[in-house]
C-alpha cells in the first residue's frame, strides 16, 4: 500500500476505526464503488456539506459499525465526494501520508497538497 508519494501508506484513524476494511487505513479494491481513499479531518462544515448531498456522516449508524463522525475525526473519505467538496470549497484538510495514491486517480496532487494538515499522523 502506498500514498501520494508513494510511500507506505499510514494508518488514517482507528478511533473511530475507519477505511473501506474497518482497520484504520485508507485503502481500496475493485468491490469499493466509491474509493475511499482520502485521509481527511473532517469539519462540521464538510459534515453538513455532505449530508446536503444524500451522504450523512453525522448520524451514527450501528447496524454498519459507524459511530458517527464530529468535527476533528479523521476518516477515509471517497476521492470523489473531496473533489466535490474541493470544488464547492469545504473540502476539509487531508492526511496526506495516509491517503492512498489511488486518490490521484480522481485528484490533482496539487490540491491534496493545499489541503494538507500538518503533524496529525
Amino acid at each position: 500500500m502506498k500514498n501520494i508519494f508513494g510511500e507506505t501508506l499510514k494508518p488514517c484513524c482507528t478511533n473511530p476505526l475507519t477505511g473501506f476494511y474497518r482497520d484504520g487505513f485508507c485503502r481500496t479494491n475493485q468491490e469499493d464503488n466509491e474509493k475511499h481513499v482520502v485521509c481527511a479531518v473532517v469539519t462540521e462544515e464538510f459534515l453538513n456539506y455532505s449530508k446536503s448531498k444524500g451522504n450523512d456522516l453525522i448520524t451514527p449508524r450501528p447496524e454498519y459499525a459507524f459511530p458517527g463522525l464530529q468535527p476533528g475525526d479523521k476518516w477515509c473519505l471517497c476521492a470523489l465526494r473531496w473533489k466535490e467538496a474541493f470544488e464547492a470549497g469545504v473540502a476539509p484538510k487531508v492526511v496526506l501520508e495516509a491517503t492512498d495514491e489511488r486518490a490521484l486517480a480522481y485528484i490533482d496532487i496539487n490540491d491534496l497538497i493545499s489541503h494538507a494538515e500538518k503533524d496529525r499522523v
